[in-house]
C-alpha cells in the first residue's frame, strides 16, 4: 500500500484500496459466521448497545417503519424536498428512490483515535448526500453517487462481517438519506447477534424530529460543524442556508441524547457510555471537525465527536 498511498493514509486512499475487498467480503456468506466466537471474546462482556432493548421490544422496527413512510414525501433531511421515493423519484440527495447504494465497507484506521483501536472502525460509506458540498473529499461517492446497489438484508450482513473481523464499532458515513434503511438493517443484525456500538457519522445538518427517532439507537454521534455563516453554506453546499442554525440545534439534541464526550484513557470508546464534545472552528467554513476529549478510566455516557 505504501507504494500507492502516502505514508499518512487518507480516507480517500484507504477507501480506494479497500472497496473491492470490502464488497467481496460482504457478498460472501461464508464469512458471516467464521470467527464469531473469537470476535465475541474480544468484546467487553459488560457492554450492551443502546439499540438492543429497542430491538427486543419491537420499537426499533416501528421507528424504522416510521422513517420509511417519510420517504413517500421525503422529509428525512432539512431540505424536506417532498419527492416520492417510494415511486422511484430522486430528491436533492439523488438517492435512487428507496434503493440503497453503498460505496464500500471496511475497517477504517483514519478515524478519530478513540474509535479505531487495533481492529479499526467498521465503516460503511453510503453513496449520495443531502448536503452536496462543493469541496467534498468524497465527491465521487457523495455527489456522483458511485457505488453498488444493495439491500437492507445485505447491509445487516455487512455489519455482522465488520463485527466478525474485529472492528470496534459500526461507523455509518453520510447516513441521513438512508436512515430508514439503516434502522431496518440494525434491527435485523441485532437479531443475528450484532452487539457493536453504532456511530452516526453525519454532516451535522439534521432534523430534530429525525434525531429523536435515533434516540436510544445511536451510541456515538460524530457530527461535523462546517459553517458559521449561512451565506457561505448556501454558496458551497447547494443552497443549504439553514446549515449553521439547524446544525447547532442538531448538535445540542445529540448532546442531550448522549452527553459530553469523555473517552476512556488508553482504550477504545465502546458505547453510548462515552461521549466527546464538539470542537467548532471559528472560520466561516470548517470542513474538518477537531475532536477534544478528557481521559476517563471507564466510559460513562455516549459519544459526540468532531
Amino acid at each position: 500500500m505504501n507504494a500507492v498511498c502516502p505514508q499518512a493514509i487518507t480516507r480517500r486512499c484507504f477507501l480506494q484500496k479497500s472497496a473491492k475487498t470490502g464488497l467481496a467480503l460482504g457478498l460472501s456468506p461464508l464469512m458471516f459466521d467464521v470467527g464469531q466466537a473469537q470476535a465475541a471474546t474480544r468484546r467487553r462482556d459488560d457492554f450492551e448497545p443502546a439499540y438492543l432493548k429497542l430491538h427486543e421490544s419491537g420499537e426499533l422496527a416501528r421507528r424504522a417503519d416510521e422513517l420509511w413512510a417519510l420517504m413517500k414525501s421525503c422529509r428525512l433531511c432539512p431540505r424536506r424536498c417532498g419527492v416520492n421515493r417510494h415511486s422511484g423519484m430522486s430528491g436533492v440527495c439523488q438517492a435512487p428512490g428507496t434503493d440503497l447504494v453503498i460505496a464500500s465497507f471496511h475497517p477504517h484506521f483514519g478515524e478519530e483515535r478513540p474509535l479505531v483501536g487495533q481492529g479499526g472502525s467498521g465503516t460503511v460509506f453510503f453513496s449520495h448526500c443531502n448536503l452536496r458540498c462543493a469541496f467534498c473529499q468524497n465527491y465521487d461517492i457523495a455527489l456522483l453517487g458511485r457505488g453498488d446497489e444493495s439491500s437492507v438484508a445485505n447491509l445487516a450482513r455487512m455489519m455482522r462481517v465488520l463485527q466478525t473481523i474485529g472492528c470496534h464499532n459500526i461507523n455509518l458515513v453520510t447516513p441521513t438519506h438512508y436512515s430508514a434503511h439503516i434502522l431496518k438493517a440494525i434491527d435485523i443484525a441485532a437479531g443475528q447477534g450484532l452487539r457493536l456500538p453504532i456511530v452516526y457519522n453525519t454532516s451535522g445538518w439534521e432534523r430534530i424530529e429525525i434525531l429523536e427517532l435515533l434516540d436510544g439507537v445511536v451510541d456515538i454521534y460524530l457530527p461535523d460543524f462546517k459553517y458559521w455563516d449561512g451565506d457561505m453554506s448556501a454558496k458551497y453546499s447547494s443552497d443549504a442556508a439553514s446549515y449553521p442554525e439547524m446544525t447547532a440545534k442538531a448538535i445540542l439534541e445529540m448532546q442531550r441524547q448522549v452527553g459530553v464526550a469523555i473517552p476512556p484513557a488508553g482504550s477504545v470508546s465502546r458505547s453510548s457510555k462515552c461521549s466527546m464534545a464538539s470542537s467548532i472552528s471559528t472560520c466561516p467554513i470548517s470542513s474538518i471537525g477537531i475532536a477534544t476529549c478528557r481521559p476517563s478510566i471507564l466510559p460513562t455516557r455516549p459519544i459526540i465527536l468532531k
